[in-house]
């Protein structure tokens, strides 16, 4: 019986070594995210050939991303590229460097250079009306990628994942886990402000309630924080920390983004919570995030935001347009995805960049 129980306690006092050992891991990966090349360590080809009677040859595409120090922004980068060169186009890229003056100042430098078609990321969705505007006097047709804009700027289409539907199926997936254990759960957002963040933390409280209603017949919402990550592994770790000492009740974490919360396990980690806290993602699939849920309980679930699909849905609508095609309507979504450990091994890609 003593070496029964000799045996379990080291069980219990290597449990947490194993984890921490896995996140640093994994977090090693997130925390290289400053490189600005966007063809590193990936073997897909992300690109697609698209029907067109116009012949596209020489016909100049412009991206503009919001800043290259993150996975995904490479990732959709890349996809960008490889499918306007796919389609016998010329890139042309500008990176905001995750400032509003340079991103309008980057804008403006595609439109000056005469592209046929800008797809636009905006970092802010009221900053950048104003170029896009530009872009219309210029004849050039704007497309935004993966984040909003406001409605008073001049673009065709807007193409996302579907970030409500995504947030709601993960908000549905924690209820039905959870069942009646009474839920203290700290929210990790982007950035205030940010249209998409609040549509995707609109669909994971969304998904909470409805599923709550549905099986329970109450609504038990209890979320005893929001704070700000940045979208930033870095601003992950540090909101974490402040959480955990505020609130030290908390066994739920629901974030609008993989990245936001990346960061996080390492301060959950290091407080000895992996038991106690189990973490729900809104949105985007990010291979070191499907890591964790194939591999630990306390990651129970992220939904698909594919760069590489948004990548290629935009190059495909602008090239639609400079055949003719105007009838688009004003957001274009991909489909909604759980990932969960029952099928995360189906999207675990270890040598993607996102």
């Amino acid at each position: 019986m003593k070496t029964k129980n000799k045996t379990s306690v080291l069980k219990q006092c290597l449990k947490p070594l194993m984890v921490l050992a896995l996140i640093f891991n994994l977090s090693s990966c997130v925390e290289q995210t400053g490189s600005t090349s966007a063809t590193v360590n990936s073997s897909e080809d992300t690109s697609e050939a698209f029907a067109s009677s116009v012949d596209l040859t020489g016909k100049k595409i412009g991206y503009c991303t919001p800043s290259l120090n993150a996975p995904y922004y490479q990732a959709l980068l890349q996809s960008i590229q490889a499918t306007t060169e796919k389609n016998g186009m010329v890139f042309l890229s500008a990176d905001g460097q995750d400032d509003i003056n340079k991103q309008i100042a980057a804008v403006e430098d595609l439109i000056t250079k005469g592209v046929d078609a800008l797809l636009l990321n905006p970092k802010d969705p009221d900053a950048l009306v104003g170029v896009t505007r530009m872009a219309k006097a210029a004849g050039i047709p704007v497309f935004i990628i993966d984040s909003s804009i406001d409605s008073s700027a001049d673009y065709v289409t807007t193409i996302q994942s579907n970030n409500l539907a995504n947030g709601e199926l993960a908000g549905e997936w924690l209820v039905k886990k959870m069942g009646n254990t009474k839920m203290n759960i700290a929210l990790l957002s982007g950035n205030a402000g940010n249209p998409v963040g609040r549509t995707r933390k609109q669909g994971l409280l969304q998904g909470i309630t409805e599923e709550q209603l549905r099986t329970q017949g109450k609504i038990d919402l209890n979320v005893k924080t929001q704070a700000y990550t940045e979208w930033s592994y870095a601003g992950g770790l540090k909101a974490m920390e402040d959480i955990l000492v505020a609130h030290p009740d908390i066994n739920v974490v629901i974030t609008e983004s993989d990245v936001c919360v990346l960061g996080a396990i390492k301060a959950i980690a290091q407080a000895g919570k992996t038991d106690d806290i189990l973490i729900v993602a809104g949105a985007d699939g990010q291979k070191e995030a499907i890591k964790y849920i194939m591999d630990t309980d306390f990651y129970g679930c992220t939904a698909m935001n594919s760069p590489v699909q948004i990548g290629k849905n935009a190059v495909q609508y602008a090239i639609e347009y400079m055949n003719g095609k105007r009838d688009f309507q004003k957001t274009s979504f991909t489909a909604p995805l759980l990932i969960t450990k029952e099928n995360a091994a189906k999207y675990y890609n270890p040598k993607a960049l996102f």
